[in-house]
């Protein structure tokens, strides 16, 4: 009976596993990937507990929130610093880590953009239509979780330092809620030098306001007329006119590497549809060559 136990414990967990060993394969020519569990990882959460139920249809715990794995990208030429740089990456509706690495070509990008920074994505709603973030809403919960990230890099020999240095949080369509409460209530606000919201302005938009209005990072948005984001990214472009805070407005086509550089604020309006707009034109890749970190 052990036996028989011992042998359905390990083919339950086998996808797990098949999971951990592809992506290495496939993005080695980037760089390395990583992927473990960690307890300050968005789920499991109390919050979803119970499952969660998105217009008729029901996600189990067990199915969609119980996932605490996190991916760790690190670019083939990565240099080692007295502070380490991130990228948090947080994935929208019915995606998991391995789509939204592989969908959008987030390892190649960041390998093309050239700077020395590590790529974190953590496992959020897998596979299900839900915006909640788990740990990453709860108070402190970013800074937590960056305390782990930075731990296990050190404790597995990736990096020689404990000392953060710039954090940028980025995110696709309904991270747009867990990007806003990590910059609210994470614990790091003033830790975070820039944002990247794509086609995910859905609302929260008060907290991106305050954290605008508060501390001197810099967003990047982009928005399409499909998404469902269009009208309030506008009403904040109202509101930024209203309280007199500069920023570039443009459309994708005609924005050049130094209006993405120059500028603190700036919202590209696209043509590309929802789930086009991180890699259709390796946006992700464009942003991180003019943000503020370092090359490798």
């Amino acid at each position: 009976m052990k036996r028989i136990l011992a042998v359905l414990l390990v083919l339950s967990l086998l996808p797990f596993f098949l999971f951990a060993q592809e992506p290495p394969k496939k993005f080695a020519e980037y760089g390395e990937l990583l992927i473990t569990q960690l307890s300050s990882a968005p789920f499991p959460h109390p919050g979803r507990a119970a499952g969660h139920t998105y217009g008729k249809q029901f996600f189990p715990a067990e199915k969609h929130y119980s996932d605490s794995s996190v991916a760790f990208f690190i670019p083939r030429g990565f240099r080692q610093t007295e502070a380490v740089d991130l990228v948090v990456h947080l994935h929208g509706w019915w995606n998991n880590i391995d789509t939204t690495l592989s969908k959008y070509k987030l390892p190649q990008q960041l390998f093309e953009s050239g700077k020395n920074v590590i790529l974190v994505v953590p496992e959020g709603p897998r596979n299900a239509p839900d915006s909640f973030a788990g740990k990453l809403e709860d108070a402190g919960g970013l800074k937590r979780f960056v305390t782990d990230v930075v731990d296990f890099l050190f404790t597995h020999g990736k990096i020689k330092t404990r000392s953060v240095g710039k954090v940028i949080l980025s995110g696709h369509s309904g991270a747009y809620h867990g990007i806003s409460y990590a910059l609210m209530r994470g614990g790091m606000a003033d830790g975070v030098s820039e944002v990247y919201i794509f086609d995910a302005l859905y609302g929260q938009t008060e907290k991106y306001a305050h954290w605008i209005d508060r501390y001197p990072g810099k967003m990047i948005t982009i928005y399409t007329d499909s998404g469902g984001t269009k009208e309030e990214t506008e009403l904040l472009m109202e509101d930024l006119d209203g309280w007199k805070i500069p920023y570039r407005a443009a459309e994708e086509r005609a924005i050049v590497p130094d209006d993405l550089r120059d500028n603190r604020l700036v919202f590209i309006h696209t043509d590309l549809e929802h789930d086009m707009v991180v890699s259709a034109r390796m946006e992700f890749r464009e942003f991180l060559k003019a943000s503020g970190l370092s090359n490798r």
